[in-house]
């Protein structure tokens, strides 16, 4: 027969495992929600750089010598 200690030890037990893995999984997502806005950001900067540099070559191409700011 299991004593009132080891029922509570256990159920203890399960409680922090069961706490652990949902936190874990919780950290994952977050985690991979991060990397992902971080990547958008990053291609959002690239694309104005790209943009700023096609607008630059252009005004070359017509003779233009004013730089955008």
């Amino acid at each position: 027969m299991v004593g009132k200690f080891e029922r509570r030890k256990d159920t203890v037990q399960e409680l922090t495992e069961s706490a652990a893995t949902h936190v874990g999984h919780i950290a994952t997502i977050i985690a991979g929600a991060v990397r992902d806005v971080t990547r958008e950001i990053g291609d959002w900067v690239s694309d104005g750089i790209e943009m700023r540099e096609a607008a630059k070559k252009a005004r070359e191409d017509e003779g233009e010598d004013k730089p955008v700011d």
